[in-house]
């Protein structure tokens, strides 16, 4: 004990405030109280309880599906790779934004299936419509596509990899580009909460649930302690899922533990205030830089913030403040990121602005 003592003190003393990522915290107080309540409550193995089972019919009731599936996992490199393998034949692509996460940050965990990550150019991190059509035309108009892997669904997030949102009209259209050609929809929602409660986001979760084929809602990134929902409207398309996560060795025994703390989550409305709330901190880290002559790398309103900022000031401010280089360090301006969670305070913020 007093060895854990000592490491927080230590923590405390080298950093007053971390803007690593959005899940250095456990889970927000109403999810770990929910948690708690239910501790004692003994329950069947592998999601087949009464908490998983009331836990989707909340979420398919927020997104307004009659009929639907909802499945958890653990965390979001291995919610994309299941999916994603379910979805696709060995010898099938997803396509994907240059900067989407299964291209650059999963360690190659989508191609260690089998299935090749067809990464298109992109803007502020969202790929568009018209690239999807373009490609897929000189796809099937190549004689010799027989000899390419076969792009077969389609790969976004929402937020993006730098905070961006797609608009309602922008999802609308890469929808109904991919039921032109056959590709099912899939969205990554880590973030998911952040994306939803944003200052100028025209997406509800009910139009996310009616315009992708397959999404998750994420948790580990929005105040649980770990866990995703993955949902989706067409159940044929994940056939024997719960088979393939266990061949994954992603189906937990303990199945009730993400169930419960969804549950907590959508009770009154606790996943979008939590997006509310970092959403304002950020917008304030945001708005604090830019009074001090900083200009933001990407115009992000979600709990994402990315700057170029000095190396001196970047090596002085690392001495205080957790946060992140975005990419290898420049030789005299670097690009960084700023997160923001539930557990963030004003008073964070405000020592990381008196520090500029």
């Amino acid at each position: 004990m007093v060895v854990g003592n000592d490491i927080k003190i230590k923590i405390l003393m080298d950093r007053i405030s971390f803007f690593n990522c959005d899940y250095m915290a456990g889970a927000h107080p109403e999810v770990l109280l929910y948690l708690c309540e239910t501790n004692a409550i003994k329950t069947v193995g592998y999601g087949y309880d009464e908490f998983t089972e009331e836990a989707q019919r909340i979420i398919l009731d927020a997104c307004g599906l009659e009929q639907g599936a909802v499945f958890f996992l653990e965390g979001g490199t291995q919610t994309n790779k299941i999916v994603i393998d379910r979805i696709l034949s060995r010898n099938d692509g997803v396509i994907c934004c240059e900067s989407g996460h299964i291209n650059v940050h999963e360690a190659g965990a989508i191609e260690a299936d089998g299935h090749k990550v067809i990464a298109l150019p992109g803007r502020e991190g969202k790929i568009t419509a018209s690239s999807i059509q373009n490609y897929m035309e000189e796809f099937l108009g190549d004689e010799a596509n027989e000899h390419i892997v076969r792009p077969a669904m389609v790969y976004i997030s929402y937020p993006t990899e730098y905070g961006t949102l797609y608009s309602h009209a922008e999802l609308q259209e890469i929808s109904e580009v991919c039921r032109r050609f056959n590709l099912p929809l899939y969205i990554d929602g880590a973030r998911l909460a952040y994306g939803l409660a944003a200052k100028g986001s025209d997406l509800t979760l009910r139009d996310i649930a009616n315009l992708a084929d397959v999404f998750y809602i994420g948790g580990t990134k929005c105040g649980a302690l770990f866990g995703e929902a993955v949902v989706t409207k067409n159940p044929e398309l994940l056939p024997r899922f719960r088979s393939l996560m266990k061949l994954h060795g992603a189906l937990l025994a303990k199945g009730r533990l993400p169930a419960v703390q969804f549950i907590a989550l959508f009770k009154d409305n606790l996943y979008i205030r939590i997006g509310e709330h970092a959403d304002i901190l950020a917008l304030k880290i945001k708005k604090g830089f830019i009074e001090k002559g900083f200009t933001p790398f990407i115009e992000s309103f979600t709990n994402q913030q990315f700057f170029k900022l000095p190396n001196e000031l970047v090596d002085r401010l690392k001495e205080k403040v957790g946060f992140e280089l975005w990419g290898p360090k420049g030789e005299k301006e670097s690009v960084v990121r700023f997160v923001t969670d539930w557990s963030t305070t004003e008073e964070d913020v405000d020592s990381l602005l008196a520090l500029l």
